[in-house]
């Protein structure tokens, strides 16, 4: 590869003290909810607005479209995107590859100021992307703020992070050498994000891929790719230069397989579905004619999460616990708590005291603030309204199980709870993506810590005792990325809690950690004699 001149109009800016986690917005503060209901009132103005591929800095439009609608008013279109398909696949590739000879070259300072000034944009405009959140994929207010504030910390604790490493040294300096570590960007990466956390998720992995020196192409998730428009808006805005990240919405059978599959893709950051990326991961270690190097996969692939609650816990704290971590974002999170696994001495009280508070739960459209807005699409819908009619056979309906029906025609489901699950049933096995809470009788801590462990997956899990023993086995034993102590198990905190999980959660990439930049460098060791 010929080394080229590097050319940017980014002026450096170091970052600004150390790194802080973004503060949450509290609603209940009128200036607050009156900025949040503007912020909606603005975006509502900009619907249904067409969206261009970019490509190298060029806007491009196809003949087939993706029409990206609001969940909870399916006849409400968010926005109209170009839809790239495997012949644009190419052209992408060459953009980025083009973009690499530069942007690789650029100093880690000029990479590191563009996250900044993103992170600065996004911070300046918070309830604008706040509210674009709530109409493409359904969130109230509470989890839009947490999207867009994880996203403004990725931006700033990735840029600390790359100045970071490019500080790296050698354990060991030998006599009559000078040796050097180096960690240099991999080449042209695949970001596909999902749709769930849209601003966050999507950001995070492209911040790190660019800050780290590498180009992208990003396919985001057909049923977000508005707020994926808005953040490259924000990254040109910011002053990135052409190429280094090219916008191609596209279906993940044609023009998704043609990134993972060609030749100069060096690796790919997936978040979705455990069957996608295994699909990924497969296509991507097969090697390709003309192809050098073994492709990299970050994969994170979704859970089956547990909350283990003993009877000595505080069962007023565990109660909310799991009502939050099950019902949040109506339960589409990864992370979320699918099965509540509560001792025998407590579990009916446990079973009525759930009852109770979920309702308690309000469910309509996100605009509203309600604490449960639609799920993504209809046919999400449908298959979690089949798992349900499994659970009622497979144990007792406690609560939920209908899909209200609204006059938008919005994709609801109530908050579901079903009790008498057997650790081995379906429901308790399957991850369903959505507000479906399974709750399993033990007789005793140790069984209920096997059942948190019978998955094939292992992301996140928690447990509720005040007896230090038995925290100190499952620090030791919960067999899970992500492990939590009389607290949710969702709601990772960007520095705080490294994310990622085992087994077919995916590669414990852990995205927010000390170590996820890495994953998108390789380290080149360079000894000179003096």
């Amino acid at each position: 590869m010929a080394i080229t001149s590097v050319s940017t109009s980014i002026q450096p800016c170091p970052p600004r003290g150390e790194f802080v986690n973004q503060s949450f917005v509290d609603f209940k503060a009128p200036d607050n909810a009156r900025a949040m209901q503007s912020a909606l009132d603005s975006v509502a103005s900009q619907l249904g607005r067409e969206y261009d591929l970019i490509i190298g800095g060029e806007r491009l439009k196809t003949d087939d479209k993706i029409r990206s609608i609001n969940p909870a008013q399916p006849a409400q279109v968010v926005g109209v995107h170009q839809k790239a398909g495997a012949g644009h696949a190419e052209q992408a590739m060459t953009a980025a590859l083009k973009a690499f000879e530069s942007w690789s070259r650029t100093p880690v300072e000029t990479r590191v100021s563009l996250l900044l000034r993103a992170a600065q944009i996004i911070r300046g405009r918070s309830f604008e992307f706040r509210a674009w959140l709530t109409y493409e994929v359904g969130k109230n207010w509470a989890e839009a703020d947490a999207d867009v504030g994880e996203t403004i910390d990725f931006l700033e604790f990735y840029a600390r992070e790359a100045l970071r490493l490019a500080g790296a040294t050698t354990p060991i300096q030998l006599p009559g050498e000078r040796n050097e570590l180096h960690y240099i960007p991999l080449g042209v990466g695949a970001v596909i994000p999902p749709w769930n956390f849209p601003f966050a998720i999507m950001a995070g992995m492209t911040a790190a891929s660019i800050v780290t020196g590498n180009t992208v192409i990003l396919k985001p998730s057909s049923d977000a790719p508005t707020i994926a428009a808005k953040f490259v808006e924000v990254l040109e805005e910011a002053g990135m230069p052409d190429g280094v990240v090219n916008f191609c919405p596209g279906s993940g059978a044609s023009f998704g397989n043609a990134i993972v599959e060609h030749p100069r893709t060096r690796f790919v950051a997936f978040t979705g579905s455990k069957a996608v990326g295994l699909e990924i991961h497969e296509k991507a270690a097969k090697t390709q004619p003309g192809q050098i190097w073994i492709k990299r996969t970050i994969l994170e692939m979704g859970g089956k999460d547990s909350i283990l609650v003993c009877a000595d816990a505080d069962l007023d704290a565990a109660v909310e616990g799991v009502v939050a971590s099950a019902f949040g974002f109506s339960g589409q999170k990864c992370s979320a708590c699918s099965r509540a696994i509560v001792e025998a001495p407590i579990y009916d009280v446990f079973v009525e005291r759930v009852r109770e508070r979920v309702a308690k739960l309000t469910v309509g459209d996100p605009v509203a603030n309600h604490n449960l807005g639609p799920v993504i699409n209809k046919s999400a819908l449908a298959s979690m309204l089949q798992y349900i009619e499994t659970g009622k056979k497979e144990g007792r309906l406690v609560a939920g199980g209908h899909a209200p029906e609204t006059a938008e025609g919005g994709y609801y489901l109530e908050p579901t709870v079903i009790a008498d699950v057997a650790a081995d049933a379906v429901l308790a096995q399957e991850e369903i993506f959505g507000p479906v809470l399974a709750l399993i009788k033990v007789g005793s801590f140790e069984e209920g810590l096997e059942v948190a462990n019978n998955t094939e997956y292992g992301l996140t899990g928690a447990i509720y005792s005040s007896d230090r023993v038995k925290l100190d086995i499952a620090r030791r034993e919960f067999h899970v990325g992500n492990l939590y102590f009389n607290r949710k198990c969702t709601g990772a905190m960007v520095g705080a809690h490294p994310f990622g999980g085992f087994n077919m959660s995916g590669t414990d990439s852990k995205a927010g950690g000390p170590d996820y930049l890495l994953l998108f460098t390789q380290a080149k060791s360079v000894a000179e004699r003096l």
